[in-house]
């Protein structure tokens, strides 16, 4: 196996980690974190990131206004996350053929 230098996995982990000053959102309450469709109308905490951990910063009303008050933080997030590349398929395997012929024993 191919180890990457740590010079390399440093810097790709550093351009996913959050930017100072950066908001996120997060649903109150004891449910675990969900998708924003799941319930729009809940209260929604504001947390920014401070460098080490995100810090409660506020709370909204439900997901829209806590939306409005974050910006663009959400989708600056997404973008510095690299998706996977995708390449060709590998070739597909030889169909299976029996190693004997088989004949019925009613043709000849």
């Amino acid at each position: 196996m191919d180890d990457e230098p740590l010079e390399q996995w440093a810097a790709r982990r550093e351009r996913r980690r959050p930017a100072r000053g950066e908001h996120r959102l997060a649903p109150l309450g004891d449910q675990a974190e969900q998708g924003t469709h799941v319930d729009p109308a809940a209260p929604r905490g504001i947390q920014e990131w401070d460098g080490y951990q995100w810090v409660p910063v506020g709370v909204a009303e439900d997901f829209p206004t806590a939306a409005q008050e974050t910006g663009e933080d959400a989708s600056a997030r997404t973008s510095r996350v690299p998706l996977p590349s995708f390449s060709k398929l590998p070739p597909a395997p030889e169909p299976w053929r029996p190693t004997e012929v088989f004949r019925r024993p009613d043709t000849a």
